[in-house]
């Protein structure tokens, strides 16, 4: 088991990526909420237990469920947000940014060691791939037919015109 921090960091500000993220999570709902940043440098707030309870009521009609799962699920997957919720001090905070309670010590644990999970990952590299030679042309059955009588060269009279 890991010690828990015991010093807090600076806040935690999201990233240009994280609005992103944000933004997302924003354009599936009738009005955006106010836990998510809305421009880099804007403190990351880990959400409230049972948040998704009264952020699912706001999708936008003929949205996918599905599809606030996965923008939400990117937002709160991300290096900043666990870096947030392992803060010794961090709250937990409703729909409109306000903390309500700390983060149980659990919780920041299981922060703490995905964060360390995810730093130790490789990180991926925009690497140029060399691109495979294009096929051959293809040939026409009248081409096929004759490349295989001039190489068994068996010629006929009929076929060379």
């Amino acid at each position: 088991m890991e010690e828990p921090w015991t010093i807090t960091r600076d806040p935690i500000v999201a990233t240009e990526l994280d609005v992103r993220k944000a933004k997302a999570i924003n354009a599936l709902l009738v009005r955006p909420i106010d836990i998510l940043p809305s421009k880099p440098g804007e403190i990351i707030r880990p959400f409230a237990l049972g948040l998704w309870n009264e952020i699912r009521p706001l999708l936008k009609p003929d949205t996918p469920v599905m599809a606030l799962r996965r923008a939400t699920s990117a937002f709160l997957h991300s290096k900043q947000y666990y870096f947030a919720s392992a803060q010794p001090d961090s709250m937990r905070h409703d729909i409109d940014g306000n903390p309500i309670e700390p983060l149980s010590p659990e919780d920041r644990l299981a922060a703490r060691q995905r964060l360390t999970a995810l730093k130790q990952m490789p990180v991926k590299t925009a690497e140029p791939q060399e691109q495979p030679a294009p096929p051959p042309p293809a040939l026409s059955k009248s081409e096929l037919i004759r490349a295989a009588l001039l190489r068994s060269g068996k010629r006929s009279d009929r076929l060379v015109r």
